[in-house]
């Protein structure tokens, strides 16, 4: 099992919390240089996790899959393929991904696109107005259609805790799956907000985990500390 390291803790003091035996701890929502509005290399991804001692991440760029497909083999932690999707005037998040869906796709068929790979639709940062998040009628609309597996409780960029709480009591209300992530978008990010939950082996029982884990974290939305890098091109220009 992954350990943070004394600096990951000291960034992050929930991540110092003892596990039951077979759990894991889980960062559903990050980012990677591949999302464009983040520089955060290969290189870099790989220090930040490894920090955090995190079991599972969850790489989930701007309308790409190219960055977690080339990490799942490169980071100290397993990688779920994910991709956080604009759709209209706001964004959703498929998990366990194979395959890349375009920008610009409607919301319900945008969900039955990741249902019909085998992935989970997943709500990220609802109800924050500082945020490109779907509309509450629009969340309603996923939900009656029953295209939404999991709804993010804790987002560690979201800055009031009272959204986080009506997030997670939405869930609650609707029989959600609640998950949280860091929504990191520099290093010293991810790890910020986890689940703990137990180990999983596919999409239905990571589901079913989630269900009976708990999430943990902080707001952390600090800026990335200054240090002279390159960051290199992206090859693939449509971002697979």
């Amino acid at each position: 099992m992954p350990t943070p390291t004394p600096e990951g803790i000291a960034r992050h003091p929930h991540l110092a919390n003892e596990l039951e035996a077979g759990w894991i701890r889980v960062d559903c929502h990050s980012h990677t240089m591949w999302s464009g509005d983040c520089t955060t290399t290969p290189e870099e991804v790989v220090e930040g996790v490894a920090a955090s001692g995190i079991d599972v991440v969850c790489i989930t760029d701007h309308n790409v899959i190219a960055g977690a497909e080339r990490l799942v083999d490169e980071l100290p932690c397993r990688v779920i393929i994910g991709e956080e999707l604009r759709v209209g005037q706001g964004e959703i998040i498929g998990l366990f991904l194979t395959e890349r869906i375009p920008m610009g796709v409607p919301l319900l068929e945008a969900a039955r696109r990741i249902k019909d790979q085998g992935g989970l639709v997943y709500i990220p940062h609802p109800f924050d107005p500082m945020r490109n998040c779907l509309r509450p009628h629009e969340i309603d609309l996923l939900v009656e259609h029953d295209l939404v597996d999991a709804i993010e409780g804790r987002n560690a960029k979201t800055s009031l805790e009272s959204l986080n709480q009506q997030a997670v009591d939405y869930g609650h209300a609707n029989g959600l799956v609640v998950g949280g992530g860091s929504d990191a978008h520099v290093p010293d990010a991810f790890g910020a907000a986890v689940v703990e939950m137990p180990d999983f082996t596919d999409p239905a029982s990571f589901l079913a985990a989630m269900a009976q884990g708990r999430i943990v974290g902080h707001h952390f939305d600090q800026p990335r500390a200054w240090k002279p890098r390159i960051v290199p091109s992206i090859e693939d220009p449509i971002g697979r």
